[in-house]
């Protein structure tokens, strides 16, 4: 083990007040693929709109049978597992040294590794509500009742979605007929203040804070960092942050691999 991993390593087993916030590099290792990397969602580019917009409260609201293509069979990884990072974050809360996991990511994955304590700034996949009568869903509950395949053709469909159209890829709820919503924030949807305030205050608390597998870009997500007075910062990110410097330890790695050796050792 070399001396920055060492020292790393000496600093997580010390906390006792230790604060996880995490981004899409957490999963990628579970084979979930990050936004703005090379592979990442965002790089497809084969329609007119965006994934940006794709993904935007606007655009469920007026193509909701367009959004659920492009939502099922891109931002959905129903088969992915809990890697190493997500197994080492869950053997912390239960030696009591975690505090709280912080993440920007949808997936659920946390929680299947055994943390309890997960603040999911953007929501999760997992549940899903009835815009109408508030019935929720599960992830499983509403890909049956989505029916979505590919996203073949869809120039054609964008060009004649209607009230009459793709229906049979619109998920309604089986109580009153009402459109199901993922709770998930979309672009242009604020993130719930009340898990923002108890983001903040575990920040506040933390005498360490791990910021891993995020490029630290999406607000106000990532301004929530300047909450933490301590002077641990741990920084565990493939590529540089914005971070790096005030950070008191720097590692460019992959954080299953950093997290999954350092917390079992």
């Amino acid at each position: 083990m070399s001396n920055e991993w060492q020292a790393v390593h000496d600093v997580i087993r010390s906390g006792q007040r230790i604060v996880f916030f995490g981004g899409a590099g957490t999963s990628t290792e579970s084979g979930i693929p990050d936004f703005r990397s090379a592979n990442g969602i965002f790089a497809w580019k084969d329609m007119e709109f965006t994934p940006e917009q794709m993904l935007s409260r606007s655009f469920f609201d007026r193509y909701p049978a367009l959004f659920y293509q492009f939502y099922v069979t891109k931002m959905l990884y129903p088969n992915a597992e809990p890697n190493l990072a997500h197994v080492a974050l869950a053997k912390l809360e239960e030696r009591g040294q975690l505090l709280a996991v912080i993440t920007q990511n949808i997936d659920g994955l946390h929680q299947r590794a055994g943390s309890k304590r997960v603040l999911e700034l953007h929501g999760s996949v997992q549940r899903n509500y009835c815009m109408n009568c508030n019935q929720f869903y599960t992830l499983e509950e509403l890909l049956a009742l989505s029916h979505v395949s590919s996203l073949d053709n869809t120039q054609e469909k964008l060009r004649t979605e209607s009230a009459a159209d793709g229906q049979g890829e619109i998920p309604y709820c089986r109580q009153c007929n009402g459109v199901i919503k993922p709770d998930v924030v979309l672009y242009e949807e604020s993130l719930n203040m009340d898990t923002l305030e108890q983001a903040v205050r575990a920040i506040e608390q933390a005498d360490v804070l791990i910021v891993g597998g995020t490029s630290l870009t999406v607000q106000p997500a990532a301004s929530l960092v300047q909450y933490y007075k301590g002077d641990r910062l741990i920084v565990i990110n493939k590529s540089t942050t914005s971070l790096d410097r005030s950070a008191a330890y720097t590692v460019n790695d992959s954080i299953a691999a950093v997290l999954g050796q350092l917390v079992t050792v």
